[in-house]
């Protein structure tokens, strides 16, 4: 989607703006040694400039802002004026959510060209945050070539005029914008945002009707798309417009299905409870402009500017669950379940996404080997709302987990209970995870039919179709259709590298060496660094005589780390290679070996990851 290719290109220069600083070294010394990550360090042992300065990168690098911040503020000690650390201090305090201290250094800054992006946001949004509007204004002016900074920039001036009782002036600059195409979706919603804080209904329905019709932008920028609706559905209810509220959520709802704040604003809207908007003044409007650019930048590699962003964003609205649960997803990715917690438990116990937030920190919580407290955590929110499917994925997760698939599986059965007679589309994953479950402890005959409940609930799941052709062709039953559904999987998520690998272990099976060998291949380099697949394509390639890379594919799965239940396998492979097939085999088992027959080892089941603990948001 070429909406979706700018907002790439334009992540990119975010990011750059913040690696430029952290690779500019500090003074020769810096230059002189090595960079390690993850090396252990005590903070108070740090006796020079260099030892704390490259003990600061090191925790830098690896995210852990509060050792960062307390080392480089060390190195200042001993250079007070140096100015790349000076830098990387205002960074990390800001992506550690100190605005204070940042501005601080940001205005000790404002002149250095290489992070005039950044002190001009901290010290606009302090100027914002302190009502200080007509400064923002001034600090925030830009006319530079950065489509992403002149976009930022421009609402947040907007909104600062705003502040100062200028609606119309506000609205008139954001409508002079120059930009691409993909500026519409962040242009009409902070537009209609500002109508609204001031008043104007007639501007605000129309600029947010335009938001919630532009589903390209909304693919680019989900979450904007998204507080447009909920924006638009609160001004039909403060109407008394109930039915054009409803319709809005219900836009919401075909974009993204069971988000809690959309199921929550329906039910509230039903019952004919009042409505509070989610921007009232200034100070919001600023924070939904930095949450929006940061949300819609969220993807891998792009942390540290999401995360100032965030942060900058949490200090003018320090409540707002969105901004709180996207950090807490962050801080989850970047392996951090310790700072995820914090930021879950901080949202607001009446916001519709405390929900949410719990069931993550339960996940959270068993993460860092607390899985007593997280079943304890997850049971109490299943009894809470047991219509709730999301908990029970969430603590169907943990068990699985912990590979305790008898307690999984009752969880499940649980959760179909709850489900009732009529199963939604949505619901296939309740049926695959039960399906799972039963597999996982030989119970073939109650997992079958709720792999067949999955598909019929959701015929083209990919990762079911894997599931159940695999397990058939793998238990040498419905072959031809057990292949069929992994052909289909595979046509389904082509670039799935663990489908892939059930396509050409299955070829492995029926002794299709040849076409096993085509798929595992592409299997490896779709997936790069898991055991299992390596494992796999060096059985083939010991079946087809390239038995010197079949040792060396052995290796690699052992060098990548197996679970410890297949290394006496792959050594016993990597000494003796595999046990010759029977010389004369039975036409028809020749086509479709047994188990028994099989000589490599199998796994029992498809190398797919299980579905999700929760609905997926992308942001």
């Amino acid at each position: 989607m070429r909406q979706n290719h700018f907002l790439r290109l334009m992540a990119g220069a975010a990011i750059l703006a913040l690696a430029t600083v952290a690779a500019a070294p500090a003074s020769h010394a810096e230059q002189k040694a090595e960079v390690k990550r993850s090396e252990p360090f005590d903070v108070n042992s740090v006796n020079s400039f260099s030892g704390a300065f490259l003990a600061a990168r090191t925790a830098d690098v690896d995210q852990d802002l509060d050792n960062a911040t307390k080392l480089y503020r060390t190195a200042l000690e001993f250079e007070p004026g140096n100015r790349e650390v000076k830098q990387r201090l205002m960074i990390t305090l800001l992506m550690n959510g100190n605005l204070s201290e940042g501005v601080t250094l940001a205005e000790q800054l404002k002149s250095d060209g290489a992070v005039e992006r950044i002190t001009t946001i901290a010290r606009g949004v302090e100027a914002i945050r302190k009502k200080e509007y007509r400064n923002a204004q001034k600090i925030l002016q830009y006319k530079g070539p950065n489509d992403l900074d002149r976009l930022m920039n421009g609402l947040l001036v907007a909104w600062a005029k705003a502040g100062q009782g200028r609606p119309k002036e506000a609205i008139a600059a954001i409508n002079a914008m120059d930009g691409p195409d993909w500026f519409g979706i962040f242009k009409n919603y902070h537009a209609g945002a500002i109508a609204l804080a001031a008043g104007d209904k007639a501007t605000a329905r129309t600029r947010l009707n335009e938001a919630v019709t532009d589903r390209t932008g909304g693919g680019a920028a989900p979450d904007t798309f998204l507080r447009a609706v909920m924006a638009l559905a609160r001004l039909e209810a403060q109407d008394g417009n109930k039915q054009k509220a409803l319709d809005a959520v219900a836009v919401g709802e075909t974009f993204l299905n069971n988000y809690a704040p959309l199921s929550a604003l329906r039910t509230s809207i039903e019952e004919g409870k009042p409505q509070e908007q989610q921007v009232r003044d200034a100070t919001q409007g600023a924070a939904a402009v930095l949450f929006s650019i940061g949300a819609a930048l969220n993807r891998e590699g792009a942390e540290d500017v999401v995360s100032l962003y965030l942060q900058t964003a949490r200090a003018l609205d320090p409540d707002s669950a969105d901004i709180l649960v996207m950090l807490g997803s962050i801080a989850e990715n970047l392996k951090q379940p310790d700072r995820a917690i914090s930021f879950y438990k901080m949202v607001p116990d009446n916001s519709p996404m405390r929900r949410l937030s719990e069931m993550q920190l339960g996940l959270s919580l068993a993460s860092i080997g607390q899985v007593e407290e997280a079943k304890t955590h997850l049971r109490t929110l299943i009894d809470l709302d047991p219509k709730d499917m999301r908990s029970y994925m969430a603590y169907g997760s943990v068990l699985s987990e912990a590979k305790d698939y008898k307690a999984m599986g009752e969880v499940y059965d649980r959760a179909v209970e709850a489900l009732g007679p009529t199963p939604r589309k949505s619901d296939w994953s309740i049926f695959f995870q039960r399906g799972i479950a039963y597999e996982r402890q030989k119970i073939w005959d109650k997992a079958e039919p709720n792999f067949k409940k999955a598909l019929e609930l959701n015929p083209d799941q990919p990762q079911v179709l894997n599931y159940l052709g695999y397990s058939w062709v793998d238990m040498n039953i419905n072959l031809e259709e057990g292949l069929n559904m992994i052909r289909k999987a595979v046509e389904l998520k082509p670039d799935d590298g663990y489908i892939v690998d059930s396509l050409g272990w299955a070829y492995y099976r029926l002794n299709r060496f040849d076409e096993a060998v085509t798929e595992l291949e592409r299997a490896v380099e779709l997936m790069a660094g898991d055991p299992t697949l390596n494992d796999h394509l060096g059985d083939v390639y010991w079946r087809v005589g390239r038995r010197l890379e079949a040792v060396y594919q052995w290796n690699q799965a052992l060098e990548l780390k197996p679970e410890a239940s297949e290394i006496p396998k792959i050594k016993e492979k990597i000494a003796n290679g595999l046990p010759p097939l029977p010389e004369k085999v039975p036409a028809a088992a020749e086509a479709s070996p047994t188990p028994a027959q099989q000589t490599a080892p199998t796994p029992p089941a498809p190398a797919t990851p299980e579905a999700p603990a929760t609905p997926e948001k992308k942001s």
